[in-house]
This record gives C-alpha cells, structure tokens and sequence, in this order.
C-alpha cells in the first residue's frame, strides 16, 4: 500500500495509490482506514511530504562504511539528534542552500513513519508501532557541522529534511537497496542489511528517551557517498521497494 498526501483542485488530503490512479482515504491515518473513491490520475495532482512530523529523529554513524568514511569507531548505541518538522519538504520541491553555508551535503536515508503513540517499547513490539516507509534526504551544511562539531544548526535549516514520495506499508526493511543521485549521476549505493542497528532496535531505544507520535519521522543513516550539492543540481534517493523522491537545488 502506497500512502500519499497530496494536493488537487485546491484541496490538501490523504490517499492512497494503486497504479497511476490515487484514491481518497477513508477513515483516519493513524487508525483504521480504507480506500475510497478515485480522485485523480497521479500525473494530475501534486504530491506533498506524505507525513507531518512533530518532529523528525535522526541516526548518527549508523552504516559501517560511513563511519569508515569518516574515520570514526563504530558507536556503542546509537547516536541520535533531532530535525524541526519546519526543514520537512516534499517531492520535487527545492532545498534551499543557505548563504551561511559554504557546503551543503545529500545524505540518503531510509525513514520510518510511526503510526501510534510509542513509548518505551521493546524491540520485538517495535514493528507495531511503525505505518511504514519512505525515503529522505538528510540534508547538511557540513562546514558548518565541521566547525561547530554539532548537528543542530548544521541539519536544520528550513528544507533541509526531503521525505516522499509516498509511505509504502508493506515493504520489508531488512535488506532493501538504497541509492543517491545526483544529476543521474549514482553517489551512494548501499543496502539497509549494513545498518549498524536495526529499525526494531532503534525505534525502542529512542522510545526509551522520547516518546514518538502518529507522523513522527525516524532517519535511520546514511551510508557511504556523501559529497556536495550545487544550486542546479536535482537530487534523487531511492530505495528498492519504496520509491524515488527527486528535489532541486537552488
């Protein structure tokens, strides 16, 4: 199942996509729903970012060959941070790089969408508490990042936070390939089975230190490839089983 929010007509909702057809969604996101009347053909509405966040969880040096691409040990736990729901964009709308920055980074990400209230569970309840899947960029202004030796400002400047193009429900996430693009150009091309820990681990132990609402975002890392973006430029992340989510540089 394919969740998408999307804009038509003037008109902001939820759907659902089987084909090249969206339909409505009947019934509430976060509890029960079902497929209603077609709306429009996908190629005639606007997709939004399929979720809004209260916020967005971040995970630091969670592929092996990142953390050797960056000289650092692999960490003990993970290692988290947060990104305002206000860097939130979705497909094909532009990042935005900001004078400040001098190096701004794409960073490919698996995301986990929650679909309920979870706190402090364990791993194995872990899967229960999760709507599904997209994909996102972990945009970064690295020199700042570099100087400050701190992700708050570095990772979140409005549009910094890419996620689409749609939640998929039924994919599983254990092994999936992930690539970033830029300019078609392949950047990164890894797959989820070399994450250090795994989704079930990291949604129960950031639902030990924060509680995680219907919407709420977890980036699960980025693999090795990260490198520059250029105003022009198109940035594409997609993952096997999920989707391609495309943004523009300006």
């Amino acid at each position: 199942m394919r969740i998408v929010r999307f804009q038509h007509q003037g008109i902001t909702a939820y759907g659902l996509v089987e084909g090249k057809t969206v339909y409505a969604l009947e019934g509430e996101l976060y509890g029960e729903f079902q497929r209603g009347a077609a709306v429009a053909p996908l190629a005639d509405v606007r997709l939004l970012a399929p979720c809004q966040p209260s916020k967005v969880v971040a995970v630091g040096l969670n592929y092996r060959d990142h953390a050797a691409e960056t000289h650092n040990a692999l960490p003990a736990e993970p290692l988290l941070f947060l990104k305002p729901s206000t860097a939130v964009i979705g497909p094909d709308e532009a990042i935005v790089r900001p004078a400040m920055s001098q190096q701004v980074d794409y960073e490919a990400e698996l995301a986990v969408v929650i679909a309920r209230r979870t706190r402090q569970v364990s791993p194995q309840e872990a899967a229960g508490y999760i709507l599904g899947y997209t994909c996102a960029n972990d945009v970064t202004a690295r020199d700042i990042q570099q100087r400050e030796r701190h992700n708050s400002r570095a990772k979140s400047f409005d549009t910094f936070c890419p996620l689409g193009p749609w939640i998929v429900t039924n994919v599983a996430p254990d092994d999936l390939r992930l690539q970033c693009r830029v300019n078609g150009v392949r950047r990164q091309d890894s797959r989820t089975s070399q994450l250090v820990f795994g989704i079930p681990a990291l949604v129960s132990f950031i639902s030990q230190v924060m509680t995680l609402l219907p919407g709420d975002v977890v980036l699960t890392g980025t693999p090795a490839g990260i490198g520059p973006l250029a105003p022009g430029d198109v940035v594409e992340v997609e993952i096997e089983g999920v989707g391609v989510l495309r943004n523009p540089v300006v």
